[in-house]
């Protein structure tokens, strides 16, 4: 080989290389930053431009944005956009441990980004008014409230987990019907806890608006609803390769 070749050769590993790196690691997690943005941004404005206007306006943002974004980035980085959602994959086996704190920080920076162009957006007077789409407690009964986010959140990663990771029920309508579960969650429990079901949501508005009312309960909550999820997955609904008994 002449010494043009070699050189030629070294140069296309190495590009091929920096490529392979670029595509498993930087772009996923831009993937991640982008989609959040975008998911907190329409969420809080349906939320600000809805202040007293019921669940309905919500319920339909957050679904129908959800459903977008998963299927625009899910091929680059699985379109969790959300902190519950990968820790499920990751214990399910969908995910590398290597990209579970990357994804976790890229989205919450995302949730910031996209909570702060959100007050850029909206009137002084109508952003307080909802401060700026973050999360009250309604329900006085911190518990029942938590219990509620830990029910939708498994609800919603229990689809994530079937649709997208168990090889036995892996469906190309995953985008959708986590998007629609979403809504569905918003419809059932928005009035007892804003059906949060996602640390990162909760977290840019609550970071932007200063508004930190119960905010423990938006991760608790998702936190326990994933690892319910995990667990019936590993034990009982997980194909062969899944599950850790009855194989």
């Amino acid at each position: 080989m002449s010494g043009a070749a070699a050189k030629t050769e070294v140069s296309t590993i190495a590009e091929g290389g920096a490529q392979g790196l670029f595509e498993k690691y930087v772009q996923p997690c831009l993937a991640e930053l982008l989609g959040t943005g975008l998911l907190v941004l329409v969420g809080c404005s349906s939320v600000i431009g809805n202040v007293g206007g019921g669940v309905v306006q919500p319920a339909a943002a957050h679904g129908l944005a959800l459903a977008v974004l998963i299927v625009m980035f899910g091929p680059i980085s699985g379109g969790h956009l959300n902190p519950a959602v990968s820790l499920c994959v990751y214990l399910c086996g969908g995910a590398e441990l290597t990209l579970l704190l990357p994804y976790v920080l890229t989205q919450l920076a995302g949730a910031v980004v996209g909570a702060g162009l959100t007050k850029a957006m909206f009137p002084h007077e109508e952003y307080n008014a909802s401060h700026g789409g973050a999360f009250n407690v309604a329900n006085k009964d911190l518990g029942a409230t938590t219990l509620a986010e830990a029910l939708m959140t498994l609800f919603l990663t229990m689809v994530v987990a079937m649709g997208a990771v168990n090889s036995q029920t892996r469906s190309p309508w995953v985008p959708f019907c986590v998007g629609l579960t979403v809504t569905a969650n918003i419809f059932a429990g928005g009035s007892l806890s804003g059906a949060c079901m996602n640390p990162a949501r909760a977290f840019g508005p609550a970071v932007v608006a200063n508004h930190w009312s119960h905010h423990w309960i938006y991760w608790v909550g998702p936190a326990c609803g994933a690892l319910l999820t995990v667990v019936f997955i590993r034990l009982l609904f997980g194909d062969k390769k899944t599950r850790i008994v009855f194989k």
